[in-house]
């Protein structure tokens, strides 16, 4: 099997890549490897993807329609997940027009290369965002989500319905995930835990907000990789109005932040400095994932214990801490040269 990843340098991307060659599959990966956060992140996890015989690295930003019509024109991929996009809730307060660019224009892109290529199956990462204000637990894919309390969240739900328009149009099967706040070994920094961890360590205080009232559904990565792998070969059919279908992943078992710093504390060895703050804007104060159809449909659901989880992040960033890593020091490293349009094929 040859799959197309998009994001490919990105938290889920990598680990997602690395485990489908771990398999025997063919990845190619494509990524902008835009400054959202340290680039170096980035270049440092597609160097453990670089040397397999089987992964092809492109630098391509998905916003860029010609240079994405002759990817597919000159490749030939048997299915595409799709995880490149403008995270974060916040920045979308702050610069809306990179998601208008990435979420919107890129997807609609992607979705028309599939069409015309004829893929045979389009996996893309939604997110719990998109449930918003709802109020009923656990968050189930039949409810509405109509009322999305975010930029970032709108376009989400965008993606979800533009992928149901081309299933509908053009029999293209697509699969969409919804992931509950996912965590884990290289994970992005500007998420809260990689910020906690980071700041624990060094002395610092924490920014709490909400008080510590919040309560999140934490997803360990591997769980995350392990859902997407499963559903890849269960190509949705025309049961209903087209082969379109909607997953949660997500650990279905939410902690409050609290409970969540505590985890952090004991897997450090140290107290936390808290600064206690209100709520945020785009924020929510609870998810919960109903994973109920993807326990039916490929009898799995996540499991990995917060704790074991934690654990496994703090090892790898002070590993990655004691090996002088780019994120977290400020010597001076010298960045591969990527190519812009030629792609990337190296044997090890």
């Amino acid at each position: 099997m040859k799959v197309l990843i998009t994001g490919v340098a990105g938290f889920i991307g990598y680990h997602l890549a690395a485990r489908l060659l771990q398999e025997g599959s063919k990845v190619y990966g494509i990524d902008n490897l835009n400054s959202y956060y340290d680039v170096r992140l980035k270049e440092a996890r597609l160097a453990r993807l670089v040397p397999h015989p089987q992964f092809t690295f492109r630098h391509l930003d998905i916003a860029r329609r010609p240079a994405m019509f002759e990817l597919f024109e000159s490749e030939s991929f048997d299915c595409v997940v799709h995880l490149a996009a403008q995270a974060g809730v916040r920045y979308s307060l702050k610069n809306p027009f990179a998601y208008v660019d990435s979420n919107l224009s890129g997807f609609v892109n992607l979705l028309e290369c599939c069409r015309t290529s004829g893929i045979g199956h389009l996996v893309y990462a939604s997110s719990s965002s998109v449930y918003g204000a709802n109020t009923k637990a656990p968050f189930s894919v039949s409810d509405n989500v109509d009322h999305p309390v975010s930029l970032y969240a709108a376009t989400k739900k965008a993606n979800e319905l533009m992928a149901h328009a081309y299933s509908h149009l053009y029999a293209l099967p697509t699969t969409g995930l919804r992931f509950f706040t996912v965590y884990g070994p290289w994970g992005r920094p500007d998420m809260a835990y990689f910020k906690f961890v980071q700041a624990i360590e060094a002395g610092k205080p924490i920014d709490v907000y909400n008080h510590g009232h919040m309560q999140r559904d934490f997803t360990y990565i591997d769980d995350i990789v392990e859902g997407i792998v499963r559903l890849l070969p269960r190509v949705p059919t025309h049961a209903g109005a087209a082969p379109y279908r909607i997953y949660n992943i997500g650990n279905h078992q939410p902690v409050s932040l609290i409970e969540f710093i505590e985890v952090i504390e004991q897997a450090l060895g140290k107290r936390a400095v808290k600064n206690l703050l209100p709520m945020q804007p785009g924020d929510v104060p609870a998810t919960c994932a109903d994973v109920d159809d993807l326990m039916r449909e490929v009898g799995f659901k996540p499991s990995t214990p917060l704790t074991v989880g934690i654990e496994r992040f703090v090892c790898w960033y002070r590993d990655y801490l004691s090996a002088a890593s780019p994120v977290v020091r400020t010597t001076t490293t010298v960045r591969p040269r990527w190519p812009a349009v030629a792609p990337v094929e190296v044997a090890g």
